[in-house]
């Protein structure tokens, strides 16, 4: 399923989910754009990363379920970053790769204090593409703790991801700012393993990023 799709398939299901709640309930439904930093990183024992900042933005639509329960959709572009430590016969470098995500979301929100403080917690489905260099430079050097791994060829990682998001948001009715971690349930390096690539057999690695946002809602 390309971006392009994903997206389409989202704002339907925000339409669906908005004609619905104000079918149902007459508490409130509100849409609302969001941008925030990324802090991104993979936790994994086969590489040497560090962790890299990012940033994402999007579109979410916030109602009412049931007693102190909000529903939440949404789709998020994200553009995340981290170093690879790899060298070659002269020179140690920590690499930076880049990866563009698009996200789409379906939480839960309990409501601790109404419109102004919420734990939210629920499933992601994360779509990217590759995990590129950004400096071609180092398209040769060896990954740390391989002798022919090369860092180019470990930008082909698996496409489709699921992650468990939970953290908390504050502020006022039409404004919130929040702060959430996102951990990956499934092996985004896996893909790796369906390659003839030297060295390179079992590999693993679940990502793990923390997201300061912003939340404007109409």
């Amino acid at each position: 399923m390309s971006i392009k799709n994903l997206f389409i398939v989202t704002v339907l299901v925000i339409s669906f989910q908005q004609l619905t709640a104000q079918r149902n309930f007459n508490e409130y439904n509100r849409l609302g754009i969001n941008g925030g930093l990324t802090l991104f990183d993979i936790n994994t024992s086969d590489l040497t990363t560090k962790q890299g900042q990012g940033f994402s933005g999007g579109f979410t639509t916030r109602g009412s379920f049931r007693n102190n329960f909000d529903l939440i959709y949404g789709i998020n572009f994200t553009q995340s970053n981290i170093e690879v430590l790899g060298s070659n016969l002269t020179d140690s470098q920590y690499i930076k790769y880049s990866i563009l995500a698009a996200q789409i979301n379906f939480l839960g929100s309990f409501n601790i204090v109404e419109h102004h403080l919420s734990l939210e917690f629920g499933p992601i489905l994360n779509v990217n593409g590759k995990m590129k260099i950004d400096d071609s430079a180092y398209e040769d050097y060896i990954l740390d703790g391989y002798t022919t791994v090369r860092a180019q060829v470990i930008q082909e990682i698996s496409t489709f991801n699921f992650r468990l998001m939970g953290g908390l948001t504050a502020g006022l009715k039409s404004f919130r700012l929040g702060a959430h971690y996102q951990y990956g349930l499934t092996n985004m390096l896996n893909n790796l393993n369906d390659k003839d690539i030297s060295e390179i057999d079992d590999i693993k690695g679940n990502s793990s990023t923390i997201i300061i946002s912003a939340v404007l809602y109409f």
